[in-house]
């Protein structure tokens, strides 16, 4: 499992990750919503938006994504996360189920199926959003 930092965006993912780039080095991975399996449920305004960036080098790896939710607004505070990924499904379920008592009900996306994996979202009891990402729950065996 991996754990580390999450940025969100207001449309200049791209250009915020590039000068980190620029500044840590290393290699840089960007996935426009357009290039995924959910373009085509995506909403046109949504397409060119950076849908995930990583940046690695070394010991460093920062995850980054434009913001994409349709209902919620950005705001300082809600715009730095904590990413776990590179785990099981069943592995997750325990760590999501956790942290989410007393999380923000109105924060709150379930842990489950999307195309790119297992995905969730919650924001804990002390205001700390975390983005959860893994093998999709078909993974277990």
């Amino acid at each position: 499992m991996n754990l580390n930092p999450f940025l969100i965006f207001e449309g200049n993912c791209a250009e915020a990750m590039e000068f980190y780039q620029a500044c840590l080095g290393g290699d840089l991975t960007l996935t426009r919503v357009r290039d995924t399996p959910m373009s085509a449920q995506a909403p046109a305004h949504l397409l060119d938006k950076v849908a995930y960036a990583q940046l690695a080098s070394g010991q460093i790896q920062i995850s980054a994504t434009d913001w994409q939710h349709q209902t919620r607004v950005p705001r300082q505070g809600n715009t730095v996360g904590v990413y776990l990924n590179g785990a099981s499904y069943a592995e997750l379920r325990i760590i999501f189920d956790k942290i989410a008592v007393g999380a923000n009900p109105d924060l709150l996306d379930e842990l489950r199926d999307m195309p790119f994996g297992s995905y969730g979202h919650l924001a804990d009891r002390f205001g700390v959003h975390w983005f959860f990402q893994g093998e999709p729950t078909s993974a277990i065996g």
